[in-house]
């Protein structure tokens, strides 16, 4: 590597596959490359441990590491992606709290952005349905279970309360099971602080589409999971999807109605938004690479983890084709791309990624688990203990380690809390106020909302483009501005400053386009007051503002 130019290797996504691939990178490059990793969020969410933070049963510090900690040597960005130029190979992000338009630039990117939900397919279940993907994700099933708890104990409506102790996960994979068997264990430890909830009014259920739970495992792991759930009193609905769902009931697609106001939905993965938006090839959801791992038709743009399909094998015919997206496929993944790229960089010819899984677990609570390990499969405590075991083995640092077996060690004494930490919901619109001179946004920061003066003036300046003079206005009292580009780019063309103390209400740019999108009276005013203010085309394309633009926005 030393006989050739320095390279720059871009990784996005701070989970299992970005966050190994970047620390392998590290440790093989040293300081012959620069290698910088960008991520939402400054930390590393150990996802196999999110039903347990749920649960109650480790707390959130412990499901977490600091990537900056984790990852010494690697350039550590915190910012959101907003567009990748493959032909100038550039990465656009905003970063700061201004959230500031800045370019970064790769010889070779690595995509390591998991997947997004996509629960579009079922209606209502977007609207309704809780997930388990994030730490935030986490903290709100947590405090939804209790606080469904809380007005169970209150209720004097017996229907409200069959609903609110009706507890429902859909998906009955690693992921469904595992959040079922959390929750239970929550539920039960909490029931003997609310003295007017018995243990046979509440309800959970786990719905799957095929014809078994953990279809991964052999059939009579399967078959052991079920049994051990409904002997706990988890009901497992087989041959069953969900076709409707609302705030307090589903439709299953058998036209069975159940009444419910929790839904933790574990299925419906697809690509972000960001992938999409490249136009790379996608199939079953994922971006499709060669067996090294490189983006198909591309030369340095890599993909691994859950957001890639990697082939294992020639003959796609042939079962488990694909590597599946399993934390401990990513890691086995990272370490193979690390080299590539390196071999790459030198001139030398990748290898394909080759990998034989050795074997497969699962928790279903109560001290109970199910595993499949170098051909042997066990079930009961001992596959729990093994669970934990290699799990707490996974847990990257010393520190996190002994703190996630301390918790566990307290959790098996002392039991669970039923305090609620989630934050109060603010507002959806909230007051700014301004001094004269400072700025509220300048030209190229990401478009964060719409703002109403309520009291002052400020200046929006446009620059002008080409031979276009530059565009000024004054906005006092009652003006509004920001809406032109929420329902256009995204971007910030203008920059707005405050000409004297000014008060201004700022609605978010999501709940802003949704709103607009759904009232046609505000379609028809923003269209003809954009056209008037800015000479601008007067149509606006609202289907693409209910999708696209605040998918990319929200």
């Amino acid at each position: 590597m030393a006989a050739v130019p320095r390279q720059r290797v871009l990784v996005l996504g701070g989970g299992f596959a970005g966050m190994f691939a970047a620390r392998e990178m590290q440790r093989r490059f040293g300081n012959r490359a620069d290698i910088e990793l960008i991520n939402e969020v400054n930390y590393f969410v150990f996802q196999p441990l999110l039903p347990e933070v749920a649960a109650g049963a480790i707390s959130t510090r412990d499901a977490v590491s600091p990537l900056r900690q984790l990852l010494p040597g690697v350039k550590v960005r915190q910012a959101r992606i907003f567009d990748i130029d493959q032909n100038r190979q550039v990465v656009t992000i905003f970063q700061g709290v201004q959230r500031r338009f800045t370019e970064v630039t790769y010889d070779h990117l690595v995509i390591a952005l998991g997947q997004a939900e996509d629960l579009s397919r079922f209606p209502g279940l977007k609207a309704h349905a809780l997930t388990i993907k994030s730490l935030s994700d986490a903290h709100r099933l947590r405090n939804h279970v209790i606080d469904k708890l809380e007005h169970a104990d209150i209720t004097a409506i017996p229907e409200v309360k069959r609903e609110l102790l009706t507890f429902t996960v859909i998906g009955g994979g690693f992921s469904g099971v595992e959040t079922a068997g959390e929750m239970r264990d929550l539920i039960t430890k909490s029931l003997k602080y609310y003295p007017r909830i018995e243990p046979s009014e509440v309800r959970i259920l786990l719905i799957e589409f095929a014809d078994r739970i953990l279809s991964e495992l052999s059939p009579s792991l399967s078959g052991y999971a079920q049994q051990f759930f409904e002997r706990q009193g988890i009901e497992v609905m087989l041959g069953t999807g969900v076709a409707e769902a609302t705030g307090t009931q589903i439709l299953t697609t058998g036209g069975e109605v159940i009444g419910t106001r929790t839904v933790v939905a574990t299925i419906g993965n697809g690509p972000s938004e960001l992938v999409r938006s490249m136009e790379l090839p996608i199939a079953h959801g994922r971006i499709r690479t060669d067996r090294k791992m490189r983006v198909q038709g591309t030369a340095n743009l890599w993909a691994l983890g859950d957001a890639a399909l990697i082939p294992l094998r020639v003959d796609p015919s042939e079962r488990h084709h694909w590597a599946p997206p399993t934390a401990q496929f990513a890691v086995r993944e990272a370490r193979r791309l690390a080299q590539n790229i390196e071999a790459v960089i030198e001139g030398r010819n990748p290898a394909d990624f080759t990998y034989k899984s050795k074997g497969t677990m699962a928790s279903l609570g109560a001290h109970r688990g199910v595993a499949e390990v170098f051909g042997f499969r066990l079930s009961g405590r001992k596959a729990w203990l093994l669970w934990r075991l290699y799990y707490l083995s996974f847990v990257p640092g010393f520190t996190t380690k002994v703190r996630v077996a301390t918790n566990w060690a307290l959790d098996a004494i002392l039991g669970r809390s039923i305090v609620q930490t989630a934050a109060q919901t603010g507002s959806a619109t909230r007051y700014v106020r301004y001094r004269k001179g400072d700025r509220v946004f300048e030209a190229g920061n990401r478009a964060d909302g719409f703002y109403i003066v309520i009291e002052g003036k400020v200046e929006l300046t446009i620059p002008g483009i080409g031979e276009k003079e530059n565009v000024t206005r004054t906005i006092g009292a009652k003006g509004h501005f920001g809406d032109r580009v929420l329902l256009g780019e995204g971007l910030r063309t203008g920059t707005v400053r405050a000409l004297e103390d000014t008060v201004v209400l700022v609605v978010g740019a999501a709940d802003f386009q949704r709103i607009v999108a759904a009232l046609p009276v505000l379609e028809e005013y923003f269209g003809t007051y954009i056209a008037s203010a800015y000479g601008t085309a007067k149509n606006l394309d609202l289907a693409a503002v209910g999708g696209t633009t605040v998918g990319r926005l929200s």
